[in-house]
């Protein structure tokens, strides 16, 4: 239970209506969860206005309201208080309401299009190996120590976000490790949270469905930048060419990471290959089994922030060298008939250029690669021909298929895929919806030294087809057809 006048603070009020001596047995932005003494929070949504469900948040039992319009019609004995923002003052009130737990914690905030998750779920492995208690806020799962809940979003909503924080604190855990989509920046879900380091990977197009424009979609990327307090400390990829744009107005400390030019954290690619990575970090040789230029990346951002929070260089190195890839990020299938299978989660243009560049390494793309490869339904598509065109130009063989078609007819989504396609490569080109369908044909169709890989689902257990998500594993579905 907490007062109302105490879930208030820091948020910038315009008015209230009623009493804020009040106790609160729980917040919520779902008024069918409304229970006895709630706080109601309207938020005007994509598709829905919480201010037309404050009458039935009433009737449930909520006591207060936030709200960006208090009602013409007033109920007596509720409490109003106009905010400008909804969104944004939830974050603050989740904050109060869970006693500001990423104060009382060092919270790390990952963001960029691609290299989110893996970072994430590097650092959480490497500090676990250093025997420190961490949390994990990520796309496939959020752990706290050795406990695992389901994940819902990459950046949960405020109410989840600080309640799964204040888990952690009760678990004493030292730091925790999230990503920050920009979904969450935009929708304030961040708001009201206090962030000890932030890092930036990269930027390339994504979630055009969403934001309005790329522009659009770079100024909320570098809002969470613009936000942070001089106590903070960026990690940012200045190889990236929207790097030094991410921090132009920054308070924090600007702390740089480069393979190509000059930074605080420098990294050098000795060796990169099927059986991994070579690497020089800040004069320092380790080797890893993580394979592709993506991965070097990712370990360096990994280094710099270790290094930052006080840990210690050779005994980074050596944890980091033992660290495995997280579920669906360039997993790799070998089988008798000497076929590599390779399962990645890259939905993106920048991705897909990334996974082929580091199968190039030990693969002739266009006598040896076959991509099964789709795009979801409901999104960006803009992207679609892009990444079709991309699959064509560096494979033998690409078969067209599913990804998450959600409300859209499959054959709509691949002809999308095809728009930019040469005669000549429409010819390499085989479409078919049904995904186990397309993997199995894959296989059929590999021969010796041949790779297999399918993209875009990555860690995902589910087809989502007109809002029914069916079970579906790109992973176990490779890998039984590849030991047949």
């Amino acid at each position: 239970m907490k007062l109302l006048r105490e879930l208030i603070y820091r948020i910038d009020c315009e008015s209230i209506l009623g009493n804020t001596d009040i106790s609160i047995s729980s917040i919520h932005f779902n008024s069918s969860q409304i229970s006895t003494n709630s706080l109601f929070i309207a938020i005007k949504g994509v598709s829905q206005d919480g201010h037309d469900y404050i009458l039935d948040s009433i009737k449930l039992g909520a006591i207060a309201i936030i709200c960006e319009q208090i009602p013409e019609k007033k109920v007596d004995g509720i409490t109003y208080v106009k905010v400008k923002n909804s969104s944004n003052a939830m974050g603050i009130l989740s904050s109060n309401y869970y006693d500001n737990p990423s104060r009382k914690l060092k919270l790390i905030g990952i963001t960029g299009t691609n290299g989110k998750t893996s970072i994430a779920y590097f650092l959480f492995s490497l500090f676990q190996k250093l025997n420190i208690k961490v949390g994990l806020l990520s796309t496939i799962e959020y752990r706290v120590n050795t406990l695992s809940f389901p994940s819902t979003h990459t950046t949960p909503n405020p109410i989840e976000l600080n309640r799964l924080l204040s888990i952690m604190v009760e678990e004493e855990c030292e730091f925790c490790f999230m990503e920050v989509s920009s979904h969450g920046i935009s929708q304030n879900r961040i708001s009201g949270l206090q962030f000890c380091v932030a890092i930036f990977s990269n930027l390339s197009r994504d979630h055009l469905d969403y934001h309005s424009s790329f522009n659009d979609y770079l100024h909320v990327k570098k809002s969470f930048f613009d936000s942070l307090s001089a106590n903070t400390k960026s990690i940012i990829n200045i190889d990236d060419p929207y790097g030094k744009t991410m921090v132009l107005n920054t308070k924090s400390k600007k702390i740089y990471y480069t393979i190509k030019n000059q930074g605080h954290y420098s990294g050098k690619i000795i060796e990169n290959n099927l059986t991994g990575l070579s690497m020089e970090l800040n004069n320092s040789l380790f080797s890893t089994f993580l394979v592709g230029e993506f991965n070097a990346y990712n370990l360096l951002a990994v280094y710099a922030t270790a290094i930052e929070l006080g840990q210690t260089s050779n005994s980074v190195l050596k944890l980091l060298s033992n660290l495995s890839p997280p579920s669906g990020r360039f997993n790799v299938i070998k089988s008798i008939k000497n076929i590599v299978g390779i399962i990645d989660y890259a939905h993106t243009p920048d991705a897909l250029n990334k996974v082929i560049l580091s199968i190039s390494n030990f693969c002739i793309l266009n006598q040896k690669l076959i991509i099964v490869i789709g795009c979801g339904g409901d999104r960006d598509t803009g992207k679609r021909s892009i990444i079709g065109k991309i699959a064509a130009e560096n494979s033998v063989l690409t078969i067209f298929t599913s990804d998450n078609p959600r409300t859209e007819n499959p054959e709509s989504i691949i002809n999308d895929m095809c728009a930019d396609l040469t005669d000549e490569l429409r010819k390499k080109i085989i479409k078919l919806p049904n995904r186990k369908t397309a993997i199995a044909y894959a296989v059929s169709n590999a021969k010796a030294k041949s790779v297999i890989l399918v993209a875009g689902k990555g860690h995902e257990k589910f087809q989502e087809i007109n809002g029914v998500k069916t079970p579906f594993n790109d992973y176990l579905t490779l890998d039984k057809l590849l030991k047949k």
